[in-house]
């Protein structure tokens, strides 16, 4: 599958069932949750939208001739697994890749939504990367846990220093609600097995490795030259 341009690809069993690609991956991370191990069609229905125009862009929303989309969950255990990857795709392709995020938070957690209505919280006041970021680094804290953690959230956008009558505005206002539900039913309209789902440049790609993902958005990049 090298040097295919416009490749999407979904990140497929960063789990102890596929230990190889787990460790080229996420480069030691674990995870406990699996997920699906079929790409999504290589056909999208025209109706629906990979990118929005109000999807969030990760840094630069200027960086970048090629375009990076990951549908996450950040209760998922995968995708925090995945995060330190991604971290370091961005920075090694800093100024020449969009990273795109949007919401996918899958029934099965129950915190799912709390935690996608926090960061669309934090969005709104320009913090979206901190608390992208914290509930990642304290998914162990509140991870799996059937009560709702939306009080650790607040917590957590307090200890950042949020306007706190803001998020708590924002978290109440059904807008911020409906922006989490487009993406998600953007997800289940392109058929996504599960979390997380990358898509570069609108194309499929079933990930083996992550040399593979780089190939295919150095592949991509040269292509856009």
């Amino acid at each position: 599958m090298r040097g295919r341009t416009g490749i999407i690809f979904t990140v497929v069993a960063i789990l102890v069932v596929s230990a190889v690609v787990s460790v080229a991956l996420i480069r030691g991370g674990t995870s406990s949750e699996p997920v699906a191990a079929s790409a999504t069609s290589a056909s999208t229905p025209s109706d629906v939208q990979i990118v929005r125009p109000s999807s969030h862009v990760l840094g630069d929303p200027a960086d970048g001739t090629v375009t990076l989309v990951e549908f996450l969950d950040f209760e998922c255990e995968a995708c925090a697994a995945a995060f330190p990857f991604v971290e370091g795709l961005r920075e090694t392709y800093a100024g020449k890749v969009r990273f795109v995020m949007r919401y996918f938070p899958l029934p099965g957690h129950a915190n799912a939504v709390n935690a996608a209505l926090a960061v669309e919280a934090a969005a709104q006041q320009g913090r979206l990367e901190d608390m992208y970021r914290i509930l990642y680094q304290a998914q162990a804290e509140w991870g799996e846990k059937q009560e709702s953690q939306a009080p650790l959230f607040r917590g957590m956008a307090e200890e950042l220093g949020f306007d706190m009558d803001a998020y708590d505005a924002a978290i109440a206002d059904p807008a911020t609600a409906a922006r989490v539900e487009l993406d998600r039913r953007d997800a289940e309209s392109l058929g996504l097995p599960g979390t997380p789902s990358f898509f570069l440049n609108g194309e499929p790609l079933a990930l083996t490795s992550a040399e593979e993902v780089t190939a295919a958005i150095d592949a991509a990049l040269s292509s856009a030259q």
